[in-house]
Formats: C-alpha cells, structure tokens, sequence
C-alpha cells in the first residue's frame, strides 16, 4: 500500500524539446496540457508535487517549481534538482510529454516492493523508462558524481544502481508513449494546441 505522504511526485519539464519545436509539456491534448494530465495521474500516489523548469510558465499549476541546478545538463540534472528539493526518501519521477499515463499504470511501480531498490522503473516493448520510475533521495550522490563528469544520461545511472524494471502487458503500452515530435502526435490523430 503506497503511503502517499511519504512520496513526492518530481515532473520533470526542463528540456529543450527541441524535436516539437515547442515546450512538450504545455502543447494541449484534449483541452489540457501534457503537464496537467501528468499530474493527474501521479496525484492520487502522491504528497507532494515539485515541476523542475526553467520556464516560468509552469507557475500556473501552484506547484513548487524549481530551476535546474546545473545548467544544460539533460534529464539527470533535472532529476538531480528535483531530489535536492523533495523532503521525501521515495519520490515518483515523471517527464511531462507522456499525456497518456493513468494512475493504475503508475501503481506497477509502487507493486515491486519499491523500499527495497534505489530505482524502480517500468519497461514496455523491451524499452525501459528511467523517467516513469520511483527514485531513492539517496541517489543524489550518484547524480552528482555521474554530472560532475559530464553524463547526462538518466541510463547510466540507473544501471549503476539497485533496480527493479517491471515489465508492464504490451495493452498498457499506449499509456506509456511519450511524444517527441509534432508528426508523432498528428499520427495519433491530434492537432498542436498550445
């Protein structure tokens, strides 16, 4: 049973999105905003919310949004940020351009015994997803290490570390999809509204 209280929920919106051409997490889906339906499935898992973010913008959803602490330095410093703020020793750490994720796929993760892994992460076509992942506090120093030598890999982190990978049904894959590129999300049959 997932006590919430002691989760934070770290959205992780700091990228350049420099393939959409636009910030990923504030294109809209439906009348709502990647980030928002992101939050929306982490919520009810969740005491805490914290957006890592260079842009302003994300203050419109009253959450703790905080810059990336070492500049430029991919999605490692962003979960390096998020961690430095989070009060909590388990924290639910998301990127914002997955508008699909649901709360009921969200719970695989809390399902593996996830006190017992420094990252538990899911995996989904035989690809896995370091930023659909529970992370550790205590994987701060080994961030810190990794980006003092210039990685910026959530992946080579993850490998040094005790990790669980759940293997979610390939049905739940939809639910998992991030969007990179105006093309992918006009092939899901959506129009860009920002």
């Amino acid at each position: 049973m997932v006590k919430k209280n002691n989760i934070t929920g770290i959205v992780l919106a700091g990228g350049k999105s420099s393939r959409m051409g636009l910030d990923k997490g504030l294109i809209k889906m439906n009348q709502q905003t990647f980030i928002q339906a992101v939050i929306n499935a982490m919520r009810p898992l969740v005491g805490d919310i914290i957006i890592v973010s260079n842009n302003s913008d994300y203050d419109q959803f009253g959450y703790l949004r905080i810059n990336d602490l070492i500049k430029d330095s991919g999605p490692l410093a962003g979960l390096y940020s998020g961690l430095c703020f989070s009060q909590s020793d388990y924290n639910l750490v998301l990127s914002c351009d997955i508008p699909f994720i649901k709360t009921d796929v969200l719970k695989y993760l809390f399902s593996a015994e996830y006190t017992k892994y420094d990252v538990v992460q899911l995996k989904s076509k035989k690809k896995t997803m370091p930023l659909i992942a529970i992370y550790h506090k205590k994987c701060l120093d080994s961030c810190l290490t990794l980006l003092r030598s210039n990685e910026k890999r959530l992946r080579t982190l993850v490998q040094q570390l005790n990790t669980k990978t759940i293997i979610i049904d390939d049905t739940l894959s939809q639910y998992v999809e991030n969007i990179n590129t105006k093309a992918e999300f006009k092939d899901l049959g959506y129009d860009i509204e920002y």
